[in-house]
């Protein structure tokens, strides 16, 4: 089992190392238009080379951690505007591409050493159920670029390498499950062999994914369902369970974990107790403040529900203080094995 952080790395209290070091860099398309080719291709050298060292440093920290901690979402923007016409001809360049192509495959052959599960994920706007040709023919470079970063690291080809996975939201409501088996048809095999989809919080609920589990992994955020179902945390043996993971097809499921924030109401919330969807919203707190992720895993009792999903599933936490976020669910995980052991030993240490 593992438990993961995304994208973005804080330094820990008494860590003197600067946050600087261990996080990716991007740039926009308005900055690199206005170089020329000679002064864009200097710009993303630079940038590239700098995400490349922070991205192996972020991987160094995944390996030192223990093997519960191994879990790491690489940011998109690992190389800076990769699709847009302004910096694709870069790409092409010899030493860029040189430098690309033997960082990426240092990376990840360290995270493979160490056994690190990584993903990605694309942003909102990239969808395979959609009415907008346009929108559609983005998403697909979009996706394929996930994937030749994922190529790079050497974690494509066949079925979700070591856990491996490029996670999106089902789209549009409109086009429906439909729609999402249409885009998909369209990717390339090294991309289906990566995809994953992602319940989310008002289009595409859990029971309206499980029908695409024939085709691909179902990524099952927790949080998401809870705003969904307005309120349900649902239990590890319940049976849509066994459906997600068998969408997996023998590989680890993934799946998605934050929580609701502490100060929804005056107060706080006791963290001692499931935060209670009906109760919030008669108190008058808005459902978007309700799907908001909390800074750090402060709910014992959330966690406590959480690590019950860790017996089929490793999760991703989305909380805002990334990697100190994920470390609290850790600790907890830790600190439930220490007195699980102690229970068991109770009996024979009262008898002797």
């Amino acid at each position: 089992m593992r438990i993961g952080w995304c994208c973005k790395w804080l330094p820990p209290p008494g860590d003197p190392r600067p946050a600087t070091a261990l996080n990716l860099r991007d740039t926009t398309v308005a900055a690199l238009s206005r170089l020329s080719p000679a002064q864009a291709t200097e710009k993303l050298l630079g940038l590239v080379q700098g995400n490349l060292e922070a991205l192996a440093a972020q991987v160094e920290e995944a390996a030192a951690a223990p093997p519960l901690e191994r879990c790491l979402r690489i940011i998109s923007s690992v190389l800076p505007v990769y699709t847009h016409p302004v910096a694709r001809p870069r790409y092409a360049e010899p030493a860029l591409r040189s430098l690309v192509e033997t960082g990426l495959a240092a990376i990840g052959a360290r995270a493979r050493e160490a056994g690190i599960r990584l993903s990605m994920h694309p942003g909102q706007y990239c969808v395979l159920s959609t009415a907008n040709p346009k929108a559609l023919l983005n998403s697909l470079e979009d996706l394929d670029y996930h994937t030749q970063v994922m190529r790079w690291l050497g974690l494509a080809g066949g079925w979700h390498p070591m856990g491996a996975h490029i996670n999106i939201h089902g789209g549009a409501r409109a086009p429906g499950i439909e729609g999402f088996r249409r885009g998909f048809a369209l990717l390339s095999q090294d991309t289906r062999g990566l995809l994953t989809v992602e319940n989310d919080e008002t289009a595409y609920g859990l029971d309206d994914l499980l029908p695409l589990a024939d085709l691909l992994p179902i990524v099952f955020d927790l949080h998401h369902h809870w705003c969904f179902t307005a309120g349900e945390h649902i239990a590890p043996d319940d049976p849509r369970i066994a459906r997600i993971a068998a969408s997996w097809r023998g590989t680890r499921p993934l799946g998605h974990l934050s929580a609701p924030r502490e100060d929804l109401l005056p107060g706080g919330l006791d963290p001692d107790m499931l935060p209670n969807y009906a109760a919030l919203r008669a108190a008058g707190v808005p459902a978007r403040e309700l799907r908001r992720h909390s800074d750090r895993m402060w709910n014992r009792a959330v966690n406590d529900w959480a690590l019950g999903h860790l017996a089929w599933t490793d999760l991703e936490v989305e909380a805002k203080a990334k990697n100190l976020a994920s470390h609290d669910l850790a600790e907890a995980a830790r600190d439930a094995a220490a007195e699980a052991t102690r229970a068991k030993l109770a009996p024979a240490l009262a008898s002797g």
